[in-house]
């Protein structure tokens, strides 16, 4: 059976990154942030009620209007947590059947609220990216051109990353200083002999 395994780290730190060092190694990846976005798109009950909360300005004849969603998102955290308590569920779901068609030892499921949507539930292991606060800010802001006041509100709107590394199984360092890959090939190491033991 394949053990299923959670990624997560707060935004900015890299875990994306990390998840595509992964897959350089043949580890299927199931990007819950990119399935979120995906239903905007194609489920109509979920268009319906982002509609009915935030007006027809939330999509265009091209599909959702993603500037003005994640303005309204940012700005409105009960908003926020109506919407995510759409989607999570969904992607939730998704990803259980995702994993369900893996034939790999393990394999993952790389999303940034793995513990506030409670699909940690759902999962063997769970491991965390840690990365410098500062760092994180230097690389959205590189990154999105956005605003140092906006990313350091983003960062504390999610969960602390302290609080969230605590919760987490093994840890992965994304400082730039400590090398990426031996930590993911030993990790991958740790995760293939659990799988080979049964857990």
């Amino acid at each position: 059976m394949t053990l299923k395994v959670g990624l997560t780290g707060g935004i900015g730190s890299g875990k994306s990154t990390v998840a595509s060092l992964f897959e350089l190694i043949g580890i299927p990846v199931f990007y819950a942030d990119l399935a979120a976005k995906q239903l905007l798109v194609d489920d109509p009950d979920v268009k319906k009620e982002i509609i009915r909360l935030m007006g027809e300005q939330a999509y265009t004849e091209e599909g959702p209007n993603k500037k003005v969603i994640a303005h309204a998102i940012f700005n409105n955290p009960n908003l926020r947590d109506s919407i995510n308590r759409l989607i999570h569920p969904k992607t939730i779901v998704q990803a259980q059947q995702w994993m369900l068609e893996q034939h790999t030892p393990y394999a993952i499921k790389e999303a940034a609220l793995i513990f506030e949507s409670g699909s940690e539930n759902e999962l063997d292991y769970v491991i965390g990216v840690r990365c410098p606060e500062q760092l994180r800010i230097q690389r959205i802001h590189q990154r999105d051109q956005t605003p140092v006041s906006d990313i350091i509100r983003k960062i504390q709107s999610q969960l602390p990353e302290e609080e969230k590394l605590q919760r987490c199984d093994l840890i992965i360092e994304n400082n730039e200083k400590d090398m990426l890959m031996p930590q993911v090939l030993a990790i991958h190491q740790w995760l293939i002999e659990r799988a080979s033991n049964g857990r």
